[in-house]
């Protein structure tokens, strides 16, 4: 048994942010079945690098799905659409605001055929606000919302995150979102519509940050690898390479300095507290990296690690995924497709003692599943 089992979940969604978000659903147990436009909806299939024909971008959001092919624009096919409404539980959907009122099937002609129906639209925008019809890509809602410009070199220019972060978290909070409509309609036997949209959820992940300036008016700038609020908290050079370590707390910087043999600094003016190490940051990093040069990373990570204080080294994306701790934690798995064999992925997060989330699904075929829940909608 799994928490989502029985719920039937119509994804018309495309690329990343929904996709990934109904991904999560299906591994919950919910039956996910994309449904696509014969000719292909999702560019993401279209982006490399490929493995036996298939995009790696999109396997790494479609795992657990089913695939039926269905145009929307005519009539034959919306009619097989709304009668699968009509036994479903959730759409999900990111098109343009206003084009699903075009086609007749927003969320008000969706609840005339299905009362319960949860309809979850996800947008760059939003549904209202003089932006709402415009389109919204991951980098756009990085720039937009001032991610870009708290991230990269102090001297450098505002860059973006190595992977669509936007998309990420807005995939997270369509999970969040649809749970809580599940939750609320087992009280009030209610569906609902969920309006989400990346700009929304990028500002809410800036934290600390937007904190910062909505309460103190302090505005947080470009610091590299550096904390804004907090200090020795950056990469540092090793003999071997580059290593990340965070003394968070004026504590751990007592237990830092008996470490690095320089107790003095732990009563030093300048070293004693966050504020003033933050304040004299600039001679602190300077006397850390004279230090830090003198060992590997491996010889720092076990004083560190002895001493209960946060490291790590700055892995590339093999040396992260081949790591012991992902392995012992069994992060990685493998999925068989009758068409184009093994797919590898990292698996979901969630560890419960009794969710038994399962990997039974590769991520379909365009249309592969078509014959199984069309068929039996004809007359």
């Amino acid at each position: 048994m799994r928490p989502l089992d029985g719920v039937r979940v119509l994804d018309l969604s495309r690329v990343y942010a929904a996709p990934a978000g109904s991904m999560l659903l299906a591994d919950l147990g919910a039956e996910v079945i994309r449904i696509e436009h014969p000719n292909g909806s999702d560019s993401m299939r279209d982006w490399g690098p490929f493995v036996n024909d298939q995009s790696t971008y999109y396997l790494c959001a479609n795992r657990n799905k089913k695939s039926i092919l269905l145009d929307l624009k005519k009539q034959a096919d919306k009619a097989k659409f709304l009668a699968m409404v009509e036994e479903a539980d959730v759409v999900l959907e990111n098109f343009k605001t206003g084009d699903m009122a075009k086609m007749g099937l927003d969320y008000e002609a969706l609840k005339k055929v299905n009362p319960r129906i949860i309809h979850c639209a996800v947008t760059g925008f939003g549904q209202t606000g003089p932006l709402a019809q415009e389109p919204g890509f991951d980098p756009v809602i990085q720039a937009m919302s001032g991610l870009m410009d708290v991230t990269g070199d102090a001297d450098g220019e505002a860059t973006k995150v190595g992977v669509p972060i936007a998309d990420i978290l807005t995939s997270n909070y369509v999970v969040i979102g649809i749970l809580a409509a599940l939750r609320m309609r087992d009280q009030t036997n209610a569906g609902q519509f969920i309006d989400l949209a990346l700009l929304d959820v990028q500002l809410s992940s800036l934290a600390n940050v937007s904190s910062a300036y909505l309460n103190a008016n302090f505005i947080s700038k470009r610091l590299g690898n550096k904390h804004n609020n907090v200090a020795p908290y950056q990469v540092f050079p090793c003999s071997d390479g580059p290593l990340m370590f965070c003394v968070g707390t004026d504590a751990q910087f007592e237990k830092f300095c008996k470490m690095i043999h320089r107790e003095n600094w732990a009563t030093d003016e300048r070293f004693k507290t966050n504020t003033a190490r933050k304040q004299n940051e600039q001679v602190l990093t300077a006397l850390l990296q004279e230090i830090t040069i003198t060992k590997t990373r491996d010889e720092w990570i076990a004083l560190l690690q002895q001493h209960k204080i946060p490291g790590g080294r700055v892995n590339t994306i093999e040396e992260a995924l081949e790591q012991p701790q992902v392995k012992a934690r069994e992060m990685i798995g493998e999925i068989e497709h009758p068409s184009y064999g093994k797919v590898k992925f990292v698996k979901n997060p969630l560890q419960h003692s009794g969710l038994n989330i399962a990997y039974e699904q590769a991520p379909p075929l365009l249309g592969e599943h078509t014959q199984e829940f069309v068929n039996p909608l004809k007359a």
